[in-house]
Parts: C-alpha cells; structure tokens; sequence
C-alpha cells in the first residue's frame, strides 16, 4: 500500500464500545478518521462480556472524571437506545443489605449518590425490600432502591456508533492490531501486518492493552492489571423471580456480585473479581462457578431450580487508580483513554463528547451537534420488541423473516442473512451471535447449530467445516 494513500488526521486504536462511540462523535466533517480493531470484530473485548446494566454511576467516586462521564453518558445513552431502536429496560435496582454493618453503610451510599448527581434514591425497610422482591433469601435487612438503574444490549450500542461512524466516512480497519508506533515527520507512523499508515493525531482506546499502545508512545501513566468476571446465565424461565436488579452494597475493590434481568429475557448472576496476569485469560473455571451458584442460592434461593445455559467471562481493564486514565499530550498530538472499566458502557458518550473537547481546546476542528442519520436503527433483538418473526408486514415483504432458524430466541433465517451481508457484516459465527441471538438460547446451538453453520457458510461463501467449533 502506498503511505500516501494511508494517512489520516486520527486514527483511533480500539474498535469496543468506547473506541466506536469516539469514532462516531468525530466523524462527519472534514477530517479523515480510521478505526483500527485488532480482532475480526467489534466490541470483542471487554466490551462484549459485561451486566449490560444502563448505570446511573451513583457509587461512583464524587469529583472524579468518571462520575461526570458517567453520569453524562447515562442521559445521552437513554436517548440513543431510544432513537436506534436498541432494547433498553429501566427496571430500577435495590442494593441489598445483608447485615447490620451493610444496612448501616446505605446512608452513605445514598449521600454518595446525591453528590453524583442521582437525587431520587430511597432507604428502605427489610420489610419492603422483601415486598418488591419477594424470592429473596433470607437476611435481608433493608435496601436502597435507585430506580434509574437498567438493562440494555451492548453488543447493539458498539455496532451501533461503528455504523454511523462507518456511514459518516470513517474507515474501519479490523483484524488489524497495531504493532509498533514510530515517529514519522508531523505523524504517527503505525506498523501493522497490512503495512504502515500514517496519522496526524493518535488516540489510544485499547482496553486492555491501553497501556501497551501508551508505552508505544513513551509514557507510563498506568498499568493493565486484567481483572476477570465470571457470569451465569439462566433460562427465561427464571426471569419472573426478579423484578429490577439486585445489588450487593459494593466494596472498594469491587461492586460485588449482582442478580440482574437481561433485555433477552433471562436472569444474570455475577460477576466474580479476579485480578490475573493473562490479558486473553477468558477462561471459566470449576470454582468461579461454584462460588457463583453459592452467591445465588444465597441471594435468589429458587434460582437453584433453573437450568444455567451459558456460563461467561470478561475482563476488565483495572489500573493502580480509582479514576478513569483519560490524558491529552497537545504537543505529541496524542489522547490516551485508558483504565475505562466496567462503567465504561454508559459513560461511553460522555467520554467520546469529552475527547472531543480535548481534541477542540488543541486546535483540532472536531464537527459538534452530533446528531443521527434520518432512520437509522438497529435489529429488535429485546424480549420487549417486536421481532420479524413477530411483524407480518416484515414477512410479507421478505419471507426469509418468517423461517424460524433458531427456535430459542426466535432467529429468522432473514437476519443471520442480514448479518452477513451488513455494512459491518459478521465474519464467523461469534459476529452473527452478537447481531441476531442465534445459537445463544437454552439449547446453545444443539439444535438449530447445523442448520445456522450451514446457512451462514453460503453466505459468507465459505466452508461449513471452517465455522465449526463455535461452541
């Protein structure tokens, strides 16, 4: 590739929720952006494996840069699940008190909120934390309620900023990790297995390899230490024991282990807190689940009933600091945005908006008002929405609409095809999971997994055997 053909004014290194949020508030006018995503797909970091909760960031530290992000974020997020159609439930949540010394904690907490902007909690008694949540276990000794926390899809909001980056002239590059950064005249010179490409101004997003890129560049302004959380899903037919989200009063390391809805329908348990050394260490192990299902028989007693049909892991990019690591070098024409956590979700536009600013106050001319493309929206992948199967109007239009292919959640044929041929189309059987649900049911692929193969390799036009092993 020629480099003159290959520089931009930014390129932005991280395709998760808030490497695309970014991409999106900076697209539109006359700069040249690039999107640089190491892995086949977006939002296949830390931003695929999360509660998915819609966070108010009332625990958050008051004062800190992630208490206005966050809380920033959460507003703006509302309004654009609403306008892109993305599933998104306020449920409300209920910190759970077990003892006397957590019941006690709750007034703070209530004071911390109020300090972080979110003024409509309310203590409550055992008695009525009970009355709203009657499955509970015993113990219980009062609750604070926060009736603006919920529940959203994640995996729609990353694609989501990436499409209307994408259609705003941004250029996506994926399975493009970046390996070596150098200084070339006014640019950033950056080395990949494709070739070098130029860029005036560098913004680093990485997750959890944020701190490798920002050493790239010289500094050592913190350090990755992954910290891994398991997760349980239950079958939807837990889903009516629960009526909001349940909270453990947090810790300072941790939030702690949570009973939440899911926009799909099912009930969620975890996550667990472990810090490794291993970036790629995605694994679930024997004792993170039985820790899990001791938290949960503990909490939610009549979860034990129900069938477990995924277990999962994240991994969040913890650093030696409590905020997140958001620093801009004007001179070196470089934004670090690291430590992003598991707030990172909902504080995604406010960071992206906040960037934005930096990259202004240094003389970078970033397009404002940003606003959406007239009908854009996502696929209805939420319990609550209509899905195709559901719209006799789609189907009749396209009788692809009204093929089940995935039994448990209700896939058509018509979306794993739509997925495949999309502006940011799936690659293998991980991207059609996370635009369609295909294969994420109580079955787990066993079996609609041949058929969905089958027809994702015509498609893609590929062979079935490459898909396999999806599981």
């Amino acid at each position: 590739m020629n480099e003159t053909e290959a520089n931009f004014d930014i390129a932005i290194i991280g395709g998760g929720v808030v490497g695309c949020a970014i991409a999106r508030e900076l697209s539109g006018g006359s700069l040249t952006v690039a999107l640089f995503e190491s892995s086949s797909d977006l939002g296949n970091g830390t931003s695929k494996a999360n509660t998915a909760i819609w966070h108010t960031g009332f625990d958050t530290v008051p004062g800190s840069l992630e208490s206005s992000l966050v809380h920033r974020g959460y507003e703006k997020l509302g309004i654009f699940a609403e306008q892109t159609g993305i599933a998104l439930e306020r449920t409300g949540a209920v910190l759970v008190a077990w003892d006397e010394e957590q019941a006690a904690a709750l007034k703070n907490l209530q004071e911390k909120a109020l300090a972080n902007g979110v003024v409509d909690t309310e203590i409550i008694s055992a008695e009525e934390v009970i009355r709203r949540e009657p499955h509970l276990g015993e113990g219980v000794q009062g609750g604070l309620v926060v009736p603006g926390e919920g529940i959203i899809d994640p995996w729609s909001v990353t694609l989501a900023f990436a499409n209307l980056a994408v259609l705003r002239g941004v250029k996506l590059f994926r399975s493009t990790p970046i390996l070596g950064i150098t200084e070339a005249q006014d640019r950033h010179l950056l080395e990949t297995h494709q070739g070098s490409y130029g860029a005036r101004w560098l913004i680093n997003v990485a997750g959890l390899y944020s701190d490798v890129i920002d050493r790239m560049i010289g500094h050592e302004g913190f350090t990755i230490t992954p910290r891994r959380g398991q997760l349980l899903v239950f079958d939807k037919l837990a889903r009516p024991l629960l009526s909001g989200i349940v909270l453990p009063v947090p810790t300072e390391r941790t939030k702690g282990v949570l009973v939440s809805p899911t926009v799909w329908g099912n009930l969620l348990l975890g996550p667990t807190a472990e810090d490794l050394d291993d970036k790629g260490d995605t694994r679930s192990t024997s004792d993170g689940v039985k820790a899990l299902l001791a938290d949960g028989k503990r909490i939610l007693p009549r979860l034990m009933d129900y069938d477990v049909t995924a277990v999962y892991a994240g991994l969040r990019a913890a650093t030696e600091h409590r905020d997140y690591q958001i620093t801009s070098y004007p001179n070196e024409r470089y934004v670090c945005v690291g430590g992003i956590r598991s707030t990172g979700l909902t504080g995604s536009l406010g960071i992206a908006e906040y960037v934005a600013e930096l990259l202004r106050s240094a003389g970078v001319e970033i397009p404002s008002g940003k606003g959406l493309e007239s009908g854009f929206t996502m696929p209805p992948l939420g319990e609550c929405q209509i899905r195709p199967l559901q719209d006799p109007n789609k189907i009749s239009e396209d009788p692809a609409y009204g093929t089940v292919l995935c039994h448990c959640e209700q896939v058509s044929l018509g979306e794993v095809r739509d997925a495949c041929h999309a502006m940011i189309a799936a690659e293998n059987l991980e991207g059609v999971r996370r635009r369609t649900r295909a294969l994420n049911g109580r079955c787990q692929g066993f079996y609609c997994g041949a058929e969905v193969v089958d027809v994702v390799a015509r498609e893609l036009g590929t062979a079935p055997e490459s898909l396999m092993g999806f599981q």
